[in-house]
Order: structure tokens, then C-alpha cells, then sequence
């Protein structure tokens, strides 16, 4: 058997005294019987700061499929380009008020086109321009660069100079322009004064979403329906999520965010952890609650809340390093509040 050791009775000690050792934490050797062993504890200022590490892009060779996808579309837009002109000639060899009539058709028809992919290619660039911000704000993080800072904060207030709820922030922001302040601090300042009210209203919109998939879900008599509504809710809720932080997604962004966000959940180890907790709840005696009243609504509110914390992670400008991260606990405790005050008379 083991020695055990006496319990010792409080005091006090000089750090003169030959009696008290101060060893190292990782220090395996044991003091000699009677002495006093102290172990300095780590300064908190000297530990680090955890803080998302930037994404690195890959390098990619020629790509084929583009180059053959860009040449079908070429000749796509050739074929109905010249079917539109004989088109427009024939009607004028017809008649000319047909003539006149069909070319105001294709002239529309052209404006409305040049115009959807305007927008197509703005709200990709905005995206792009979002995730850069992103980068280097992290980049800042490590670097503690004081000018590149700036930079960052100078544009990320113009990338919110649109949004009302934050004209207080974007003043406070630029008050401190000037004052002597750190990089990585100066970027800590812009994430509580930007995205403060941001991530609230972020949280309220994946809370929404996730209660509204739950309770359609939860009643629905068709499989087929919940995919289709899960399907439609996700997107909505992620096309918000990316107004609200203040990207402009089209069609074709839409699908970029939708790549986005699955490669994240695929990478962060999403869904193992939406299965981990599922399973924790059902462990905590919520089984029987879930089969009187919620089903697999809940379950699916989860996994969607779960997608919407990710499509947060993706949109969001700046990484989380002075607000916490939304965490899926919290919004599963409010998905179980709301759904047990409504089944309550």
C-alpha cells in the first residue's frame, strides 16, 4: 500500500526559507521530506490567444472542366444569339411591325440578362471580398499589425456603412482611428462594436429557423414535404445570414455559400457533433418527451440550427476571437423551451 501522505495544516512561509523549493510545473522529481514545494502558476496575459487559423488556398492546375463548360456556354450563347437574329429578320419580311415588335423583345431580353449578370458578378465579388476581410483579419491577429489593421476596420466600415443599426459603432470605430491601440486589439474593438448586434440578430434568425423546420417537420405527414421545407429553410435562413452580415448573394452565390458551408461543417466535424449532443440529451431523460410530443422535429430543428452556426462561421467578416461563439447547446435548450411552451395548455 501506498504512503499517505498527512494533511498539512495552513501557514505562512518566506521565500528566504530554506525550507520552501519552487519547482517548474513540468518538474518530476520529488522535494526532500519537510520542505514546502511552490509551483508558479502561468501568467494569463502569456497564454495564447485561440483565434481561427486562416485558410490556406490551394493550388490548382489548368482546369479542363472549366475551359469545356466555358466553351459549351460560348457556343450556347452563339447559337441563340443567331437564332434571335433570324428570328428578328423574319418577322421584319413578314411584316414590319412585327419586325419593329420582336426587337424590342430581344432588346429587353438583352438589358434583362446584362443586368442579372451584374448582379451575379457583384454579389460574388462581395462574397469574395467578405472572405478576404476574413483572412486577413486574422492574419492581423498573429501579425499584431498596427497599420494593417486599420486597413481592416477601414474597410469592414465601409462594408457596414449600409446597415442603420450600426451608425453608433461605425462612429465609435472611427473615433479610436487614431488612438494608440494594437493590432489584435484594434480588431477585438471592431468585432465587439460591429458584430455585437450582428451575432444577435444572427442567433435570433438560426433560432427562428430551426423552430419553424421543427414544427413543420414534427407534423407533416410526408417525408418528401420536411426534405423540401428543410431544404427551403436552409436556404433562406443562410441567404439572410449573408444580408446580414453584409454580403449580396445571387444565384450563383448562393451556391458558392451552400459549398462554403457544407465543406465546413465536413472539415469542423459538424454533424459528429450535432450527433454527440442528440445523443447527450437523449441520455439526460429527454427520450420520452421527444416521443410524446416533438418526434424527429427537434432533431431536424438541431441539425438545422447546426447548419446555420456554420453559415455564421462562413459569413461573418471577422473570426471570433472577443464575442463567444454561438453554441448549439444554447440554441437546443431554446428549440426545447419554445416546443414545450407550446405543447403546455
Amino acid at each position: 500500500m501506498s504512503e499517505k501522505t498527512p494533511h498539512r495544516r495552513p501557514a505562512t512561509f518566506k521565500l528566504d526559507d530554506p525550507g520552501v523549493v519552487v519547482m517548474d510545473p513540468d518538474d518530476t522529481g520529488r522535494p526532500a521530506r519537510g520542505t514546502v514545494r511552490i509551483t508558479p502558476e502561468s501568467d494569463p496575459s502569456l497564454l495564447p490567444v485561440l483565434i481561427d487559423t486562416p485558410l490556406v488556398p490551394v493550388r490548382r492546375g489548368f482546369r479542363w472542366g472549366t475551359l469545356f463548360f466555358s466553351a459549351v456556354g460560348g457556343l450556347v450563347l452563339l447559337g441563340t444569339g443567331l437564332g434571335i437574329l433570324n428570328l428578328v429578320e423574319d418577322l421584319f419580311a413578314r411584316s414590319e411591325s412585327l419586325g419593329f415588335l420582336g426587337l424590342a423583345f430581344a432588346a429587353a431580353a438583352t438589358l434583362a440578362l446584362t443586368v442579372v449578370i451584374a448582379r451575379e458578378a457583384f454579389g460574388l465579388a462581395r462574397l469574395a471580398t467578405i472572405e478576404k476581410l476574413h483572412l486577413r483579419a486574422a492574419e492581423v491577429l498573429l501579425s499584431d499589425d498596427r497599420a494593417a489593421s486599420r486597413a481592416v476596420v477601414a474597410d469592414l466600415v465601409k462594408l457596414a456603412h449600409q446597415n442603420p443599426q450600426l451608425a453608433r459603432a461605425r462612429a465609435a470605430l472611427q473615433n479610436h482611428t487614431d488612438d494608440i491601440i494594437d493590432g489584435a486589439d484594434m480588431i477585438k474593438l471592431a468585432e465587439r462594436e460591429l458584430m455585437s448586434p450582428l451575432d444577435q440578430e444572427a442567433r435570433r434568425l438560426v433560432s427562428s429557423a430551426a423552430q419553424r423546420v421543427s414544427v413543420v417537420t414534427a407534423v407533416s405527414p410526408r417525408a418528401l414535404i420536411d426534405v423540401a421545407f428543410v431544404f427551403v429553410a436552409s436556404l433562406r435562413m443562410i441567404r439572410q445570414l449573408a444580408l446580414l452580415y453584409g454580403g449580396r448573394p445571387g444565384t450563383l452565390g448562393m451556391i458558392r455559400l451552400m459549398r462554403h458551408v457544407i465543406g465546413h461543417l465536413a472539415i469542423t466535424g459538424g454533424m459528429a457533433a450535432s450527433d454527440s449532443l442528440i445523443q447527450q440529451m437523449l441520455g439526460h431523460g429527454i427520450a420520452a418527451k421527444l416521443s410524446q410530443r416533438l418526434g424527429e422535429g427537434v432533431l431536424n430543428g438541431l441539425l438545422t440550427a447546426r447548419l446555420g452556426l456554420a453559415a455564421i462561421d462562413v459569413t461573418r467578416p471577422l473570426p471570433f476571437t472577443a464575442l463567444p461563439r454561438p453554441a448549439l447547446a444554447d440554441l437546443a435548450r431554446d428549440l426545447l423551451k419554445k416546443r414545450d411552451d407550446e405543447a403546455s395548455p
